[in-house]
């Protein structure tokens, strides 16, 4: 049994890939080298996409990133030209000023065509809602599923040594995003991490979050309440990556479902680091 599951979850991230060029089961994320630099120190910042959080795995082409930006001290700008890796794209940046870096990536949505044989998988892979699972089981046969999917990626550094800067609580305004009520770059070991999800800036209810630490297995999660707020807990150091999926069922032409992909990687400290 153990054996034909893995077999049906091989074949279903092989038809993602065929279908849409890079799984839309991987997570994509921005991660930079460090979560804290001073100013004017350099630091890269990689988006790959993967299963196995933080290592690069699936570089994005550059003609997929619609929007790049970081904003420090409540100031946006664009993120500058990336370098193609053979499993990232990175980005290079120079912060200016102290203070609390958010940055964010969003990439253009593409189309994917699954088997219905295997959705139950990628159900499992998205952790699908109940709500969800009982759209689709009331489609009639024959059942097609075609999926136009978004992905939207932000992460968070700590430049220097941040004055009165606040700024990364408010949201970024991605089309999906994670937005900290608790300082992200200030997190130890333990913290009760707040947060609230926004799609297209309202709060988004019952949205399940994933958390999961680097080189571990397995994820927990966490769902929102009625304003779109969830409390996370952190037990212990080390970098972190929260994650969703927001899967909607549409009536459109030549589609059926439409879903955003979100991440927001987040770095815990040590108790007693200051």
């Amino acid at each position: 049994m153990q054996m034909k599951r893995r077999t049906r979850a091989a074949l279903l991230s092989l038809a993602l890939v065929c279908f849409a060029g890079v799984s839309a089961a991987h997570e994509t994320w921005i991660l930079p080298v460090s979560m804290r630099v001073q100013v004017g120190q350099p630091i890269a910042l990689s988006l790959t996409s993967g299963m196995a959080f933080p290592a690069d795995d699936v570089a994005i082409q550059p003609a997929r990133v619609v929007r790049a930006q970081v904003r420090l001290g409540g100031k946006i700008e664009q993120l500058p030209k990336p370098q193609l890796q053979r499993m990232s794209l990175r980005y290079p940046w120079r912060p200016r000023s102290s203070g609390v870096a958010t940055i964010g990536i969003e990439l253009g949505p593409r189309t994917l065509e699954l088997d219905p044989n295997l959705i139950g998988e990628y159900f499992d892979e998205i952790h699908a809602t109940d709500a969800v699972i009982a759209q689709w089981d009331s489609v009639p046969e024959p059942k097609r599923w075609r999926e136009s999917y978004v992905k939207h990626a932000s992460s968070f550094v700590r430049v220097g040594v941040p004055v009165r800067d606040a700024s990364w609580a408010s949201p970024l305004g991605l089309g999906l995003e994670i937005v900290p009520e608790t300082d992200p770059t200030a997190l130890l070991a333990g913290a009760n991490f707040r947060v609230r999800v926004l799609r297209r800036g309202v709060p988004l209810k019952g949205f399940s979050i994933g958390v999961r630490r680097e080189g571990e297995p397995t994820s927990n999660y966490v769902p929102t309440d009625k304003n779109g707020r969830a409390w996370i807990i952190l037990p212990r150091a080390g970098r972190w990556i929260l994650f969703g999926t927001d899967l909607r069922r549409v009536d459109e032409p030549g589609l059926e479902w439409r879903s955003d992909f979100v991440t927001t990687t987040i770095g815990v400290l040590p108790v007693g680091t200051r």
